[in-house]
């Protein structure tokens, strides 16, 4: 009996072919035992393998067989199986990342927005734009993307200032949202409806004296008053700038 199309990776990890996994659970079930035994038989550590929505009726089967769930995504579901009692798997996401973006124009206002869906309805809570990272996006994009879906004006980014990291955000998870200074290329708001409620210019002396604004949004501001915060930069020859992104002080490195 053949064992299960896989490859094998660096740390010594079966990686389970899900194009070739059996449609058949019975077959599955008696390939998917055979194969255990000559990975651990072969030293392997652990297997990796990627079960299919269209294959989701072996799912039960691999439970069956020892395995557990590791994560999933709109097209699979990832479970893992030690061979080796001691072997690590590494856990998978834990961390949201967001940003908000502290936009100031040369009037020395501060773009702020109070949310739709906040809480407390009864009075306008202010805030800086901004929002989650997309998969596979840059913070600078991001933060810029946020502001101007949110609010309308069309910003550059200059620099980050500031970070906050805190647990028990989203499905129990933490989360890590970056403060930017942005300069705006426009001042026009036109406001995202179905989020939204308001979106303003705001004197930022006012916004720092408002009882309507958190200790927290005051706080950032002030960062952002306060410090030229490490901008954009890049280091030549190190890596493919569609994946990375770098921040130094002054923009030391190479410049992207």
């Amino acid at each position: 009996m053949q064992t299960l199309a896989h490859t094998v990776n660096q740390f010594q990890g079966v990686v389970v072919d899900p194009e070739q996994l059996p449609a058949d659970p019975d077959e599955f079930a008696a390939r998917l035992a055979h194969s255990l035994q000559a990975w651990a038989d072969a030293g392997y550590l652990v297997v990796w393998m990627d079960v299919p929505t269209l294959r989701a009726r072996l799912i039960p089967v691999a439970v069956e067989a020892g395995f557990g769930f590791h994560h999933t995504d709109d097209a699979a579901l990832t479970l893992t199986y030690r061979l080796q009692p001691n072997a690590l798997i590494p856990t998978f996401a834990t961390h949201y990342i967001g940003a908000g973006g502290v936009v100031i124009n040369a009037r020395q206002e501060l773009l702020v927005v109070s949310e739709r869906h906040r809480r407390d309805r009864s009075r306008p809570y202010y805030k800086l734009p901004g929002g989650a990272l997309h998969p596979g996006e840059h913070l600078a994009q991001a933060v810029i993307r946020e502001v101007y879906e949110e609010t309308g004006v069309r910003a550059k980014f200059e620099s980050l200032v500031c970070f906050r990291h805190w647990h028990g955000y989203r499905y129990g998870k933490s989360d890590i949202y970056f403060i930017c200074r942005l300069s705006p290329l426009s001042e026009e708001i036109a406001i995202q409806i179905d989020e939204i409620d308001e979106s303003i210019w705001m004197p930022v002396q006012r916004y720092l004296e408002s009882e309507y604004v958190s200790v927290f949004n005051k706080q950032i501001v002030r960062a952002a008053l306060e410090s030229p915060g490490i901008v954009p930069a890049w280091i030549d020859g190190y890596a493919d700038a569609s994946r990375y992104e770098f921040f130094m002080p002054n923009g030391n490195g190479a410049s992207s």
